[in-house]
């Protein structure tokens, strides 16, 4: 039998926060809109990750809600959670299916892709560098390759930039990333793989991706969209880059 998680004490302001992220709830689920800057599990230092930061959602002597999948920490958007055991088994299973769809919005440079709408089906395979951990592209037969399917549309272009939808069909870690970047359009911020720190004489301060939108089916029955509009900086950035 698993031994129950203890409790995580939360400051009042910790509580605050997280309680201000929510997007939608109901008896099985929670979702909330992460901002960048928060791991969603297993962070390092001594800021509460997202998981943690879920015990402002427990009942007395009751479990947190649990985390149905992960986004990168400088990663925002869409989350969701299972405030039940048998959702959380419901919604991993249908995740395990790849009956989700994910939806997400990036700016990319030096310009949109070509062609403008498109996909990318390029293997991937994980590798450690000290305490950091990359993926990248490599051979369908190297022993590693994973296989990684994304799919994207271009929603606007600028000088020197693009705004573009993603729709991972395979959950890579780094998936979006690495592949815009194969493809020689990184997205902006990414310090990692590539990615532009100013464009056209604006700061990017931080890697711009946005889980826009999640679909997936819902534990009564039935399919569930659920969105969050793009944060405050970004839709700023995407204003002044000429990008709306």
């Amino acid at each position: 039998m698993k031994k129950p998680l203890k409790p995580v004490q939360l400051s009042a302001d910790e509580i605050a926060l997280v309680r201000s992220l929510v997007i939608y709830e109901d008896p099985h689920i929670l979702a909330l809109a992460k901002p960048a800057g928060l791991s969603s599990q297993g962070g390092r230092g001594q800021v509460n990750t997202l998981d943690e930061l879920l015990w402002a959602f427990a009942k007395p002597g009751k479990a947190r809600p649990r985390l149905i999948h992960r986004l990168d920490r400088d990663t925002s958007g869409v989350i969701l959670t299972a405030k039940t055991q048998p959702a959380a088994s419901f919604l991993g299973k249908a995740m395990m299916a790849r009956k989700f769809s994910k939806t997400y919005q990036a700016i990319i440079t030096p310009s949109a892709p070509e062609p403008p709408v498109g996909r990318i089906d390029v293997p991937l395979r994980r590798e450690e560098q000290g305490r950091e951990a990359y993926m990248r592209v490599c051979a369908p037969d190297h022993p590693d390759a994973e296989a990684a399917l994304s799919r994207y549309r271009t929603l606007k272009s600028a000088p020197g930039c693009a705004l573009v939808e993603l729709s991972p069909e395979t959950g890579r870690m780094h998936q979006l990333r690495v592949h815009l970047a194969h493809i020689g359009r990184p997205i902006a911020g990414d310090v990692r793989y590539g990615g532009a720190l100013a464009v056209s004489g604006q700061p990017i301060p931080r890697l711009m991706l946005h889980a826009i939108a999640l679909e997936f089916p819902h534990p009564e029955g039935g399919r569930k969209r659920l969105e969050a509009p793009l944060p405050a900086d970004m839709a700023g950035l995407v204003e002044k880059l000429g990008l709306i």
